[in-house]
C-alpha cells in the first residue's frame, strides 16, 4: 500500500514536470518537423489531434514506437482483424519511416494514426477522442502519462513481447523512479515477455506473475512480403545471377568502415564479388557511396536509380520497405548493427526466414536470446563472429564453397520455421482470452 502511495506520488511529480514542459515539447515537434522528422502534414496527431473519425463500436489499440515493433505485430493485428472483424484496430507508431513502410501493409480496416507525446493533454486528447477499450503496447513502451492516464480511463493495458535492456532495467530500479514503475506494472491486465530471463526482470520490478504469459518472440512471427515498391526487381536478380554476393543489411554509422574493409579484401580473392549494402538510416547511404567513389571504388546507388552494372562492386540500398525483399535473392546477411561496441542488433529472423546464410557481430542486445535459441537447434543457423577480420574469414570460406554456404542458409530456414512455428496463434490466443472474450461479454 505504502509503495502504491509513494509511486502516486512521484506520478504526480511527473505529471507536473510534463505539464509544465508541454510548451517546450510541442516547439520540439515543430523543429522536427521542419527537419524532417516529423510527418509534414499529420505531425498534430503527435498531439492527440485525430486526422480520422473513429467508427462506432469496440476498438482496440495496438503501438509499436518504430519499423521493426511494427513489423513484428503486424503478423497479430491482421489475425485480430481477420477473427474479430467487428472490433476496430487503430495502430500508431512513433517515427515517420515506420509510418512510411507500415501505411501499405495494413488491412484496409486498420486505422493508422501517429502516437501522442507523453503530455498530459496529448494523451488525454487521444484517448478521449478514441475511447480504446484495450492498448496493447509492444516491446518497451512504458510512458507514465500513457500508461496511467489510459488505466485511469478503464482501458485494459497489455504489453507483448515485453523486454528490458539492462540500462533501462537499472534505470527503472533507481530507488524513486521504481516506486512508478511499480505502480505502472501493476495496471497490466496481462504481459508476454520476450524470454524468461526478460519475465524474471519485470517480476524484479514489481510485476504480478500471474500476468505474466508466454508466446514466443513475435518477431520470430514477422512475415515476409513482397514489397510493392520494389523498382526493375528482375532486372537486378538477372544481373546478379552469376556473381558471389554478399549484403550487409541495417548497417549504422562506423559500420560501413568495417564493411568496405572487409569487402575490399574479399574482392583481391573473388574477381567477381558484389557487395549490397544497406544503411539503417537512408540519409547515410549517400555518404556511404561517396566515400567509395573517392576511394575508387564502383558504386550504384539504389536512390539515385544508377544501374547495376558487371563493373559494380558495391550496390547501395538507401531506401526504405525493400530489405525483406533484399533479403530473397541474396545468399548469405550479415547483420549490422552489432559490430560496435554500444550497438544493439537488430532482427536476425528476416533473413533466416528466406534462407539466406545469417552472420552477425557481437553485440547484439536483446537478440541474443533468438540467437542462441536458433545456434541452440542449429550451430549452423547463426554465425557470430569478432571483428572484421573473423567476417572476412569466414565469408571468404562461404563464398568458395558453395555445399557449406547451402548448409548454412537451410539450417537458417530450417531452425526459424522450427522456433516460429504457433507464434502467431499463441499470441492471438492469449490477446481473445485476456481482451477480446470480455469484449463479448460486454456488449451480451
Amino acid at each position: 500500500m505504502g509503495a502504491i502511495k509513494g509511486g502516486e506520488m512521484v506520478y504526480m511529480i511527473y505529471k507536473a514536470v510534463t505539464y509544465g514542459l508541454s510548451p517546450l515539447i510541442n516547439l520540439h515537434l515543430r523543429w522536427r518537423k521542419f527537419r524532417g522528422l516529423e510527418h509534414p502534414l499529420r505531425w498534430p496527431e503527435r498531439l492527440g489531434r485525430p486526422s480520422l473519425p473513429r467508427p462506432p463500436g469496440s476498438l482496440i489499440w495496438f503501438h509499436a514506437v518504430s519499423l521493426g515493433e511494427g513489423m513484428s505485430v503486424m503478423p497479430v493485428i491482421k489475425r485480430c482483424v481477420e477473427r474479430r472483424p467487428d472490433v476496430t484496430v487503430l495502430m500508431t507508431t512513433t517515427t515517420a519511416s515506420a509510418f512510411e513502410v507500415l501505411k501499405t501493409l495494413l488491412p484496409c480496416d486498420v486505422i493508422y494514426q501517429f502516437a501522442p507525446v507523453d503530455t498530459p493533454a496529448a494523451v488525454n486528447a487521444f484517448l478521449e477522442y478514441w475511447k480504446p477499450y484495450a492498448l496493447v503496447l509492444v516491446e518497451s513502451e512504458l510512458w507514465p502519462n500513457l500508461v496511467l492516464t489510459a488505466s485511469a480511463n478503464g482501458v485494459m493495458l497489455t504489453l507483448l513481447n515485453a523486454r528490458m535492456s539492462t540500462k533501462s532495467f537499472n534505470n527503472w530500479s533507481t530507488p524513486v523512479i521504481r516506486l512508478l514503475t511499480s505502480l505502472m506494472l501493476s495496471k497490466f491486465s496481462l504481459i508476454v515477455p520476450l524470454s524468461n530471463i526478460q519475465a524474471i526482470s519485470f517480476q524484479l520490478l514489481q510485476a504480478p506473475p500471474s500476468i505474466i504469459n508466454f508466446s514466443g518472440d513475435l518477431k520470430l512471427g514477422t512475415e515476409v512480403n513482397v514489397s510493392q515498391n520494389m523498382r526493375n526487381i528482375e532486372d537486378l536478380q538477372e544481373k546478379i545471377t552469376d556473381r558471389c554476393v554478399w549484403m550487409a543489411s541495417s548497417i549504422h554509422k562506423g559500420e560501413e568502415e568495417v564493411m568496405i574493409s572487409v569487402h575490399r579484401a574479399l574482392m583481391q580473392k573473388h574477381m567477381n564479388i558484389l557487395a549490397i549494402i544497406v544503411p539503417r538510416h537512408p540519409d547515410l547511404g549517400q555518404e556511404i557511396a561517396l566515400d567509395l567513389q573517392k576511394k575508387g571504388v564502383h558504386v550504384a546507388l539504389r536512390s539515385h536509380g544508377d544501374s547495376l552494372t558487371s563493373e559494380t562492386s558495391v550496390y547501395v540500398v538507401d531506401t526504405l520497405g525493400e530489405l525483406k525483399e533484399f533479403y530473397r535473392f541474396t545468399p548469405i546477411a550479415v547483420i549490422g548493427g552489432s559490430f560496435l561496441p554500444g550497438l544493439t542488433g537488430h532482427n536476425i529472423s528476416e533473413a533466416a526466414a528466406v534462407g539466406c546464410a545469417v552472420l552477425t557481430g557481437q553485440h547484439v542486445g536483446h537478440f541474443s536470446h533468438m540467437i542462441m535459441a536458433m545456434q541452440r537447434l542449429n550451430p549452423l543457423s547463426v554465425i557470430q563472429v569478432g571483428g572484421g577480420m573473423e567476417l572476412e574469414e569466414i565469408l571468404d570460406k562461404l563464398l568458395s564453397d558453395p555445399q557449406l554456404l547451402e548448409a548454412h542458409r537451410m539450417a537458417a530456414k530450417q531452425t526459424f520455421r522450427a522456433l516460429s512455428s504457433g507464434v502467431i496463434e499463441n499470441v492471438w490466443n492469449l490477446l481473445e482470452l485476456h481482451i477480446y472474450r470480455k469484449i463479448q461479454a460486454q456488449g451480451s
